[in-house]
């Protein structure tokens, strides 16, 4: 039975925060497309979506999921990311929509956010 929607995303705030790049990329189907955010260029398939998110692994971080709206396999989630590193702290506060195949996989993931969205400081 195919992951529901709600859950994958719940999963995916979760490893975006604790997981191996690998068990985030798992979430996507193999020819899946991010954006993120939305204006950079497309990232497709799992070499290049795993880029994206090896640039977390070695930071200290955590997420907290705020909402979740599921409306069949379309699902939006608004969530916070904080990450250390260097005696930096940056939050980041995306809203990202996901479309899933029916097989409960990412196919398509679009990361709305901008420069008011992010905050730097030092600590």
């Amino acid at each position: 039975m195919a992951a529901q929607p709600r859950d994958v995303v719940e999963q995916y705030v979760k490893l975006v925060a604790t997981g191996p790049t690998s068990a985030i990329v798992d979430l996507y189907a193999e020819d899946a497309v991010v954006e993120d955010p939305i204006g950079t260029p497309e990232r497709r398939g799992h070499e290049a979506i795993g880029e994206l998110y090896k640039a977390l692994e070695n930071l200290e971080r955590e997420t907290e999921l705020h909402t979740v709206k599921v409306a069949g396999n379309q699902v939006a989630a608004s969530f916070t990311l904080v990450t250390v590193s260097n005696g930096h702290r940056m939050t980041l506060s995306p809203i990202d929509v996901m479309e899933l195949n029916d097989a409960g996989k990412i196919i398509s993931m679009r990361a709305y956010w901008g420069p008011d969205d992010l905050k730097m400081e030092q600590i």
